[in-house]
């Protein structure tokens, strides 16, 4: 099998000859593209996150021999979320190659977060299976570079460094509410608040309300940094 242009150059990003190269067509083969004839790219996004997550386990172990459980895991769940593996996939520009339904080349499927962390982890699911694990770890952490022995001390998600914050000085933990929702159903934009019991609050949007909470967090945070200086 012959892979179209595109792929053959985001073959040649990722630093990787197939020899299957069906396996990055699925893993560029979004669920609005797939069909009876055609398989899509779930399956793989499956076993990519669990690839990701044993190579990223045994970086930050190997980065950090004195760091317990609970330093560990929030740079771990940094390293692996979905935010981050789209930033990724934008660094090889990962969304050019994606073979999407009509519907979502409308919505802007190829710069859509989720589109763009799920086809990465697909990747690295059809390298693992093409060609082995330590192939795969290679490309991961050439990919992630920098960012494992960067990543923050404090990695907490904006949420849960909000709601530490807040049981901290004796609140309740923060709220959130829905103030909008716009857009057409296969590509909605979320307004979300989060509030403090103290009357501190601020607003953000993206296009999902999990998205949108965690960027309104990082907003509040942001806030209640500048009130303290």
């Amino acid at each position: 099998m012959k892979l179209s242009a595109d792929l053959q150059a985001l073959s040649g990003r990722l630093g990787h000859r197939f020899n299957r190269p069906e396996l990055l067509v699925r893993a560029v083969t979004h669920s609005s593209r797939g069909g009876v004839n055609r398989e899509d790219n779930q399956r793989l996004e499956f076993l990519g996150d669990r690839v990701l997550g044993l190579v990223m386990a045994e970086a930050l172990l190997a980065e950090d021999k004195a760091a317990s459980e609970g330093q560990l895991a929030p740079r771990f769940n940094a390293l692996v979320r979905k935010e981050t593996c789209a930033e990724v996939a934008r660094e090889i520009d990962l969304g050019a190659a994606l073979k999407l339904g009509r519907s979502e080349m409308l919505s802007g499927g190829r710069r859509k977060q989720a589109l763009l962390g799920d086809a990465l982890e697909a990747v690295i699911a059809a390298v693992y299976i093409d060609a082995g694990f330590d192939t795969a770890k290679a490309l991961i952490l050439r990919l992630w570079g920098k960012r494992i022995n960067s990543v923050k001390e404090d990695a907490r998600d904006a949420k849960t460094a909000l709601q530490e914050w807040a049981q901290a000085r004796g609140m309740a933990p923060p709220i959130y509410v829905e103030l909008s929702r716009d857009g057409p159903d296969h590509a909605p934009i979320f307004v979300i608040e989060a509030r403090l019991e103290n009357g501190q609050s601020a607003d953000a949007k993206a296009g999902s309300k999990r998205l949108a909470e965690q960027a309104a967090a990082n907003a509040l945070l942001a806030v209640i940094e500048a009130d303290q200086s």
